[in-house]
C-alpha cells in the first residue's frame, strides 16, 4: 500500500484487532460490565498498565465505555459499546476455525 492508499477496511480491522489482548479483553467483556480489577483477572496475564492502555484505546475507537463508578477510592466500569458487542460474531467464527483446524496442533511453548 502506498502513502496515499485507500481505506481498506480488512486492514484497519486486523491492525485494530491484533493489538495484544484486544480480543481478550473484547471476549471478557462480553459476559457484561466488569471493573478494572475484575477484568485484569478474567484476562489473566496482562499487566495493568498495558489493560489500561487497551482500555484506553478501545475507548477512543468506540469499542469499549468507561463508567467512573466512584471517586474515593477511584473505580471504573468498562463494557463494550453497541460496536463492540458486534465483534461476538468475529470470536465466534475463531473459534469455529480453531476448533475445526487447531485442536490437534500443538501449542506454542
Amino acid at each position: 500500500m502506498d502513502g496515499e492508499a485507500t481505506f481498506c477496511p480488512v486492514y484497519r480491522a486486523i491492525d485494530v484487532l491484533q493489538e495484544k489482548w484486544t480480543l481478550h479483553i473484547v471476549r471478557a467483556l462480553l459476559a457484561g460490565p466488569r471493573g478494572f480489577n475484575e477484568l485484569s483477572r478474567t484476562v489473566g496475564g496482562c499487566n495493568p498498565a498495558t489493560l489500561s492502555q487497551r482500555l484506553a484505546y478501545l475507548e477512543s475507537l468506540g469499542i469499549v465505555e468507561k463508567t467512573v463508578v466512584s471517586t474515593m477510592p477511584p473505580r471504573s466500569s468498562y463494557c463494550l459499546s453497541a460496536a463492540g458487542v458486534e465483534l461476538q460474531g468475529v470470536i465466534n467464527a475463531v473459534e469455529n476455525w480453531a476448533r475445526s483446524h487447531l485442536e490437534s496442533c500443538p501449542q506454542k511453548a
